[in-house]
């Protein structure tokens, strides 16, 4: 698709900033519920869209009997399949393994090799099946543990801390989204990934702040695609999705009517 997919100046009403400085910190859903089912259909859950490195993803979920749109989910939001990415934290890849702890521990010890997809995703998911087994299958508990570290996740799950259960619903928007939910288009199934538009609108410097913005501007404006990710800066940007010309002009309008204008 030769759609433009440029960042766009953004300016934004009082309003806007109000959303993202009181609003709510996330929805209401509560992601351990939300992957306690998820786990029980997980074998009939199938990606709306075909993703970047797709063999490399079958191969990994085959090998550590992980689910294939739960590896998606994760890439989507560590990384969005960047297999350049690099965290100021020093995680680096598709699946963002930190440099070196992480990585040693699963045996790769050049950070070249983290630049390689298939080795990146067989990596986290080799990690994610691991950490799994520590938290009897527990998916929610297992990503925190991805996000926050093995040793500061109880293994009851009690008092975990704050931003890794925010983590787990972050990758849980993500799953959404990979599976064709509502973020997503809805005759996008079969679609490349790649031929979706995308635009950043804001970057925020704490997550929350990120997820109150685009909560209150979905209720504003129903219809828009919206999403966010995190950055290799720690920062948290924004982004309006978009399949073609005339579905960036309908979003445009949606956001102006929203308050929000688009300068491009």
């Amino acid at each position: 698709m030769n759609t433009p997919r440029h960042a766009l100046l953004a300016s934004l009403a009082v309003v806007a900033v109000h959303w993202a400085a009181t609003a709510a910190a996330s929805v209401d859903v509560d992601p351990a519920q939300a992957w306690q089912h998820y786990s029980a259909t997980s074998q009939s859950s199938v990606p709306g869209y075909r993703f970047p490195h797709e063999t490399c993803f079958k191969a990994a979920a085959l090998a550590y009997d992980l689910p294939y749109t739960l590896l998606l989910a994760v890439a989507r939001g560590e990384s969005d399949f960047d297999p350049m990415a690099r965290s100021k934290a020093n995680a680096h890849g598709v699946m963002q393994i930190l440099w070196p702890t992480t990585a040693n521990h699963l045996g790769i010890y050049r950070l070249s090799q983290l630049y390689e997809p298939c080795t990146n995703i067989d990596a986290g998911a080799r990690y994610l099946r691991e950490l799994l087994e520590r938290f009897s299958g527990n998916i929610h508990l297992a990503l925190a543990a991805y996000n926050y570290g093995p040793e500061r996740i109880p293994l009851d799950g009690e008092d975990i801390p704050s931003g890794a259960t925010w983590y787990s619903g972050y990758i849980l928007r993500h799953l959404n989204y990979v599976i064709g939910g509502e973020v997503a288009a809805p005759d996008a199934v079969g679609r490349l990934y790649s031929d979706f538009g995308r635009s950043t609108l804001l970057v925020f410097g704490e997550p929350y702040r990120a997820e109150a913005f685009v909560t209150g501007l979905e209720q504003r404006a129903p219809g828009l695609q919206l999403d966010w990710f995190r950055q290799g800066t720690g920062e948290f940007a924004v982004v309006l999705i978009y399949e073609n010309r005339d579905a960036f002009d309908r979003s445009a309008s949606l956001l102006r009517h929203a308050g929000f204008r688009l300068d491009n």
